[in-house]
């Protein structure tokens, strides 16, 4: 069991997949030679050969595309776009084919594919490289959203998501690539898709959140409960389908709840959340649900970017509100 960061297990998890299953595939831009951007694929080509690690053209709607027709034809495509903010050319084959296939042929043709996307701010690029746009493809039926949160979790969903029989969008919080270390087994087991994952169990109120801002959600929970605040932490992971049975016992048991996320506020999957709680967990809500969101505009270049991110303290204080509605 080694310990390694987010991105080490992303490429562990592609390691073991292609080795497991010839019909896994990972192509992209600079995926082979260069190992990835973030060298997630880093030595995955020099090991498994060009013709299972593929440099494709700078061209997201063709790696789209070719996906599709892998997919189509029994092959497990895993292919990369270099950034989120790239992906938005091959949102016509996300739509039309890569969600619909299924519908389409009722049931004839699958596609179990994966389309890896780094995402999020936080680490200074410059502009289209910092989108935290999950609800734009939460929103699109038969496509399946995952972020994970951790290393272990990378390895253990995107295991899953590559041995799922349809389409799934992963999403790779690139502020914690290598924010943290953790212990993590290359033991093949997936993890669960479509659940929420409590990561701290408490009785005054629930928090939940998904990707890179779970790290501020934990911090912002230690200081609650050295304020004698005792919070719940639940890690959304798998953004569509929602988990809310998981998100209603919480709230059912703590009667409040904040939603953390760093993504823009308006129609962000936080309102859907917000939405479900008012709809069936109403008569368990002792205070409204509260939102700790990114702000409805374009994520700032660096010198800005500060004022955009979430901390630590505008969780606290929205928490802290929360607890004193009477």
């Amino acid at each position: 069991m080694a310990e390694i960061t987010l991105v080490e297990a992303v490429n562990l998890a592609l390691d073991r997949a292609l080795n497991d299953d010839p019909d896994v595939i990972v192509l992209g831009e600079d995926v082979g030679v260069n190992g990835g951007v973030f060298r997630a694929t880093v030595g995955l080509q020099e090991k498994h050969g060009s013709h299972r690690v593929v440099d494709t053209p700078l061209a997201e709607t063709l790696i789209a595309g070719m996906s599709v027709g892998m997919a189509a034809e029994g092959l497990r495509p895993v292919c990369e776009m270099q950034f989120m903010g790239f992906i938005y050319s091959a949102v016509d084959q996300i739509i039309n084919h890569v969600a619909r296939m299924r519908n389409r042929t009722r049931g004839r043709i699958t596609l179990p594919m994966v389309i890896r996307a780094p995402f999020g701010g936080g680490i200074h690029a410059p502009e289209h490289h910092s989108e935290s746009t999950e609800a734009i493809f939460a929103h699109m039926p038969g496509l399946r959203v995952v972020i994970p949160s951790s290393p272990a979790r990378a390895y253990g969903l995107l295991l899953a998501a590559i041995r799922d029989p349809d389409p799934v969008l992963f999403l790779e919080p690139k502020r914690i690539y290598r924010l943290v270390k953790q212990n993590v087994d290359d033991n093949g087991e997936a993890w669960p898709l479509d659940v929420c994952f409590t990561l701290r169990e408490g009785n005054d109120i629930t928090l939940v959140t998904w990707g890179a801002c779970v790290h501020e959600t934990m911090q912002a929970a230690d200081k609650l409960h050295n304020m004698g605040i005792d919070a719940e932490v639940i890690d959304l992971a798998t953004i569509k389908p929602l988990d809310m049975d998981t998100i209603l016992q919480s709230v059912e048991k703590t009667g409040r709840c904040v939603i953390i996320h760093e993504a823009a506020r308006t129609c962000g999957v936080g309102a859907e959340i917000a939405a479900q709680l008012a709809e069936r967990g109403l008569m368990h809500l002792l205070a409204p649900v509260q939102r700790v969101t990114g702000y409805d505009t374009v994520m700032p270049l660096y010198r800005n970017e500060k004022w955009y991110m979430i901390d630590t303290d505008r969780i606290v204080d929205t928490v802290k509100q929360t607890m004193e509605f009477a």
